[in-house]
């Protein structure tokens, strides 16, 4: 089969096995991969070692027989080295072979020990049985036209070789078993704040409540998946908020329709009798529905309008705001003539991108909550400052009424919230959260604050 089949094939197989298994196996091969290269390497080293070690006892016994039979002719110097513990086998060899004595040499000789005699090879080892045994031979030169040949037996070489790849290879089971441990213990332990964490979110997915959170280490002993862990529970928190808004949302509009669905429906049951009502009771009813009509409309769009998080791009265009902010001040002067809107521009005229209707439906917001709080003929303040060169526009809406009172000041953009003056007011107290909801779909910033000199004053910062 080929490495791409293989490959294949061995893909769903890691696909299938949980997080943990892999992670084990990973670990084990890791370790093991280790200690197996470590134990062949102090193989190698060992054996080497042990035949460095004879090497360098046949180069003594060469030495030692060259010294005791200087200048001496093809033969054999001496030949106990059957034993295990006599002295190295000696022999002469010529270079050629008409040379050689009447007697068998008790080494082997080869066409390479010839060369060494003719002094046209260097001297080397080999490896050689004699008389049954295992043995090590050298093969050096002697005198001109002659070799020396040494050898010793070598058992006691490889029994420790052997011995040492016993040993060894014990040694590397052994360290693939703890590879194996360690390789679990890293996956449990490495990945127990995984588990919390998919513990975690099986229980909210069953439970459906995100105030569950997942337990953190101190400070201090922060790593990659504590982080997670971290940006999990802040995801939880941004969740349990959308849900209580969503929840509190749902609560509040119900039961800011429910009264004006009562009234409706008192008003239709009215008029569906309306044989027993005078003209005048039926003009006043019928008034009555078609105000309680328009007001159930105004909320319901403005819920739909506070449903949208986010601007459609293919409507945002560059949008004036100079004669956008004049086409709000005439709209807000028709709709509350009792209120003049005074309008004063500073600096170049400031271009923004945006959605033209949606950044009128905040102006007008502004307006409309300014003038309702504004006495009769108190002017409503607009000033657009644009400073030009890339700096911020800034609009700011004032109006002269009560101000608001400082425990109301952080509410006030909230959703139905209406503060104790207002609710004799009309209104749904929308308004300004939908305002704020669209200042930051465009990137701006809307405050509110108590204006100098009495009154409240709204600040749009692009």
């Amino acid at each position: 089969m080929s490495g791409a089949g293989r490959r294949r094939l061995g893909a769903p197989w890691r696909r299938r096995r949980p997080l943990r298994t892999r992670l084990a196996l990973a670990a084990t091969a890791a370790v093991a991969l280790v200690a197996v290269g470590v134990c062949t390497a102090a193989f190698f080293v060992v054996r080497s070692a042990l035949y460095e070690q004879l090497n360098l006892s046949l180069t003594q016994s060469a030495r030692l027989a060259a010294r005791r039979n200087p200048d001496s002719g093809p033969d054999t110097l001496a030949g106990e080295c059957r034993f295990l513990a006599a002295p190295a086998c000696a022999e002469v060899v010529p270079a050629d072979p008409a040379n050689d004595p009447a007697t068998p040499y008790l080494l082997p000789v080869d066409a390479a020990t010839r060369a060494v005699a003719a002094g046209r090879h260097a001297p080397f080892y080999t490896d050689i049985v004699h008389a049954g045994h295992p043995a090590r031979m050298l093969t050096t030169d002697y005198a001109k036209g002659r070799a020396l040949q040494v050898a010793l037996r070598a058992d006691t070489v490889e029994d420790g070789i052997e011995e040492a790849a016993r040993w060894l290879a014990l040694i590397g089971a052994a360290g693939v078993l703890v590879a194996a441990g360690l390789g679990y213990w890293v996956s449990r332990t490495g990945l127990a704040p995984v588990t919390r964490l998919t513990a975690t979110a099986e229980r909210i997915a069953a439970t459906r409540d995100p105030r569950h959170r997942i337990e953190l280490p101190p400070p201090g002993r922060e790593d990659e998946i504590t982080r997670l862990a971290g940006s999990f529970n802040t995801m939880l928190g941004e969740l349990e908020q959308s849900v209580t808004a969503q929840r509190r949302l749902v609560a509040d509009a119900s039961h800011e329709l429910r009264t004006p669905l009562t009234a409706l429906r008192t008003n239709a049951e009215l008029l569906a009798r309306g044989e027993r009502l005078t003209a005048e009771q039926r003009e006043r009813a019928s008034l009555a529905l078609g105000r309680q009509l328009r007001e159930v409309t105004g909320l319901v769009n403005d819920l739909i309008e506070l449903a949208r998080d986010e601007e459609p791009q293919p409507l945002v265009e560059q949008v004036r705001l100079a004669p956008l902010v004049e086409h709000c001040a005439q709209a807000a002067r028709a709709h509350w003539p009792s209120v003049p809107v005074h309008v004063r521009v500073r600096g170049e005229d400031a271009v923004v991108p945006g959605v033209p209707a949606r950044l009128t439906r905040l102006l007008s917001n502004l307006l409309d909550n300014a003038a309702k709080f504004s006495p009769a003929g108190a002017p409503v303040e607009v000033e657009l400052v644009s400073p030009g060169g890339g700096a911020r526009a800034v609009l700011t809406v004032r109006d002269h009424g009560p101000g608001i009172a400082s425990e109301d000041l952080p509410y006030v953009f909230d959703r139905f919230y209406r503060a104790g003056t207002a609710r004799a007011l009309p209104g749904s107290g929308l308004g300004l959260a939908m305002a704020r909801q669209i200042a930051r779909a465009h990137s701006a910033e809307l405050v509110a604050e108590p204006a100098p000199g009495g009154g409240a004053l709204f600040r749009l910062t692009f």
